[in-house]
């Protein structure tokens, strides 16, 4: 029966084969959430993940939920939407603000496990290059959009939000569209969720989704870690 690691000095996780079946995933307990910390993890597949008062925990689930970019469905909807335009895509313009509205409890929650700690670590991240927002503009106004890391040509997304229709849709749609024109090879998603799943996400073991990550993260000078370039908001009117 494998147990959970506790860390205490270093860097060092321990193998991700070795987390536990139940709850899916955990592998770690304790440790910081340094950028030198969150940079070691994310090359392993490893994120964090804890509520409020308990100690920082470190996951690898198996399987694991990912989206290739040329795979993201659009559906009759949201082309619809998209050909519309009625909106306005930007990266990297809002970051802050981002995780703070993904942090903003969703209905039927009571809170957010992206606490101030975080926020602060995924900011330092943003202002060293790997962290990045995806965000829908209506009317000057932020409505919708993502956030996440990038290394080589992998993107690991951690969290979403809407507030108008199909607004983190858009956000998605954008970002799938810009890996896929940048070579990247894989979106993380974590957990399988039934939302994800109608874009385009499935699950893949954890053995698949480490090996191909291995590749991806040593690609060097992602377009990523450069500068976004904002999009035109008629990409789908084809």
């Amino acid at each position: 029966m494998n147990s959970i690691f506790l860390i205490q000095d270093g860097l060092t996780f321990p193998p991700v084969e070795t987390a536990l079946a139940q709850p899916n995933g955990l592998l770690a307990i304790g440790g910081d959430l340094s950028k030198d910390r969150l940079l070691e993890a994310y090359r392993q597949g490893i994120f964090p993940w804890f509520n409020e008062g308990d100690p920082i925990l470190w996951w690898s689930p198996n399987p694991r939920m990912v989206l290739f970019p040329s795979e993201f469905k659009i559906s009759h909807s949201l082309r619809k939407t998209l050909r519309k335009g009625d909106f306005e895509v930007k990266f990297d313009t809002a970051f802050e603000q981002v995780m703070r509205a993904c942090a903003s409890p969703r209905k039927g929650q009571a809170g957010t496990w992206i606490l101030e700690e975080m926020i602060k670590a995924y900011c330092d991240l943003h202002q060293m290059g790997y962290a990045h927002s995806v965000e829908t503009w209506i009317d000057g106004e932020l409505v919708g959009g993502l956030y996440g890391m990038a290394l080589g040509k992998m993107f690991y997304g951690e969290s979403m939000f809407s507030r108008r229709t199909d607004a983190s849709k858009i956000a998605i749609a954008y970002l799938c569209h810009q890996l896929a024109h940048w070579n990247f090879g894989m979106i993380d998603c974590q957990m399988h969720t039934p939302h994800l799943a109608t874009l385009g996400a499935r699950e893949i073991p954890r053995e698949e989704f480490i090996f191909r990550l291995k590749e991806l993260i040593h690609y060097a000078n992602s377009p990523l870690t450069v500068k976004w370039v904002t999009p035109t908001a008629n990409i789908f009117n084809n």
